[in-house]
């Protein structure tokens, strides 16, 4: 099996073939995937548990080890939202509570192929907790860096699975540069922003989405956006199979963002000149508290061919919607509660079926 080619998106040179490298080691740019992603229903197994089952789209070496805690498979269950029956995809039920573990497996499979020992990571939480179960699978140490101002459940279930947990005083972007000086000690940074090779993990949410549907695409996806890899990896998912032939268009993406900190709203609704309007502020919904998105322009590419958009969601709307998605039996983190007031805003321009994911488990937030 041929892989993926991957350059750097600056400069155009090809991954180097030595290492993991989480930026062009030339140019300083960020490595992405320079040719679309192929599904192929052929190389589908449904012998295989979850993300598993398309273990050949993924973009791994041939004999390559599966990572697992069982991940992928999540339910889409239906209930009403603002007189509109919407389809709730449920990735907050996945091993460690959060969408994360899609795109954490498929990393760690490929770091264990690498035969890598040590790694560090940052994180608000999610990424963290994800990284440091994955690790722990695999036999890999992890350092996990973290606001200090993070959940207190995410800390406890970074430092459960056996991580160092680093937390770092400041903002987001704080944790960001304390990371990469730790990086510069030889040790594999292993992160869910900078490398790429989590955006297929993520895809498997479009492709079981579409099974779920009954080989239909949704016609409109509402999903938490903070650096937007998920948002993305799901539009490639669906751009796919809209590729391989098995479905004319694909849906209308719909990025939300806590108004707090909201770069891609920002972006898109004022260009260039929007970011100069965005600050790190606090926001209950941490887990989208990105100031500087590293493929931003990658996301609202996606979510502008889409004809989709980004909607900012504001500060005092987050815990009644929390409030309200569990009243439907949904029990989420706030960061998660957020597609709900965008629903609202939203769903009178949005095509059916309407996809929304749910990103994190309440259990997360205390």
């Amino acid at each position: 099996m041929q892989l993926p080619a991957i350059a750097c998106t600056n400069c155009g040179r090809p991954n180097p073939g030595e290492g993991i490298p989480y930026r062009c080691p030339v140019c300083g740019g960020v490595f992405d995937y320079s040719s679309p992603l192929i599904f192929d229903a052929a190389q589908v197994d449904p012998s295989q548990p979850g993300i598993w089952r398309y273990r050949r789209l993924l973009g791994l070496a041939e004999g390559t080890e599966a990572v697992s805690l069982g991940e992928g498979g999540t339910p889409l269950i239906w209930a009403e939202a603002f007189g509109r029956q919407v389809a709730f995809k449920c990735e907050h039920l996945n091993p460690t509570g959060s969408f994360k573990d899609r795109g954490t497996a498929a990393i760690t499979a490929m770091l264990k192929s690498h035969a890598v020992t040590e790694v560090v990571e940052d994180s608000s939480g999610n990424a963290g907790a994800s990284l440091a179960a994955y690790t722990a699978r695999a036999g890999i140490r992890a350092r996990i860096f973290v606001p200090a101002s993070a959940s207190e459940p995410k800390r406890k279930q970074i430092e459960a699975y056996g991580a160092e947990l680093v937390p770092v005083p400041g903002t987001r972007t704080d944790v960001s540069e304390a990371v990469k000086k730790a990086a510069e000690q030889d040790v594999v940074y292993a992160s869910h922003a900078l490398l790429p090779f989590n955006l297929p993990g993520y895809a498997t949410a479009a492709f079981e989405t579409f099974e779920q549907l009954g080989g239909r695409m949704p016609g409109s996806v509402v999903a938490p956006a903070g650096q937007g890899g998920f948002l993305l990896g799901l539009a490639r998912g669906f751009e796919a199979l809209r590729l391989a032939g098995l479905a004319t268009s694909g849906p209308k993406m719909i990025a939300v963002q806590a108004r707090a900190c909201a770069p891609l709203w920002a972006m898109f609704t004022a260009g260039r000149e929007g970011l100069a309007m965005v600050a790190e502020n606090p926001t209950l919904a941490e887990g989208v508290r990105v100031r500087f998105p590293v493929r931003g322009d990658a996301v609202l590419r996606a979510v502008r061919s889409s004809q989709g958009g980004v909607v900012a969601v504001d500060e005092d709307e987050i815990m009644p919607a929390r409030d309200a998605l569990a009243r439907l039996g949904f029990y989420i983190e706030p960061t998660s509660a957020i597609v709900w007031p965008a629903l609202e805003q939203s769903l009178r321009q949005l095509p059916d079926p309407v996809v929304a994911f749910l990103t994190g488990s309440g259990y997360k937030y205390g």
